[in-house]
């Protein structure tokens, strides 16, 4: 059995909570979920034995490096121009960082200094971005071993919400920022 781990989850929108659910399903990890709204995290932690809520406000840095301080792993799934502050609180601490939003200018300032600090910077970890770019390259890959060559290509992706969360006339809802997605075209 491997050591436990503290991991720091930042959000508690739609993808917080599957999250939340795989990584205690070891057993293993211990998992804080953060948000301005206390009350919204500790609704999503009455459920899951093993995590715990507390209130961060991630503009507030003396705090949010004390949360990134004290855990293994920061996952963030708050809104993409948050993700450079998360990112330079883990720098500061020496602790990995996760994030599922695409690489802003902002963050790939911070490369060089997260590999001077020896932690792991893994982005566009996620449906799209993240599961559509395995999904490319595994085609590209196989059409290149049957000595095709790609001459285009594009890729669409979309997710579907949970049956009670599809609560709309269209039976869908954003779970990410839609202002992020038309930033990303």
């Amino acid at each position: 059995m491997s050591a436990q781990k503290n991991i720091l989850l930042l959000g508690s929108g739609f993808v917080a909570e599957p999250c939340l659910e795989y990584l205690l399903r070891s057993g293993n990890n211990r998992v804080t979920v953060a948000c301005r709204r206390a009350e919204k995290a500790q609704e999503l932690t009455s459920k899951y034995p093993g995590s715990t809520a507390i209130s961060l406000d991630v503009e507030d840095d003396a705090a949010l490096e004390a949360a990134v301080a004290a855990h293994d792993l920061t996952i963030s799934l708050i809104p993409y121009t948050q993700h450079a502050r998360v990112i330079k609180a883990a720098i500061k601490a020496k602790k990995h960082v996760v994030t599922t939003s695409y690489i802003s200018p902002a963050m790939e300032e911070l490369d060089a200094a997260a590999k001077e600090a020896g932690i792991v910077c893994m982005n566009e970890i996620g449906l799209d971005p993240g599961i559509d770019h395995l999904y490319a390259l595994k085609i590209i890959n196989e059409v290149h071993a049957e000595g095709g060559k790609i001459k285009s290509f594009e890729s669409f992706c979309g997710g579907l919400p949970a049956p009670e969360a599809s609560n709309n006339p269209l039976g869908y809802k954003f779970s990410w920022s839609a202002r992020g997605v038309l930033l990303a075209l």
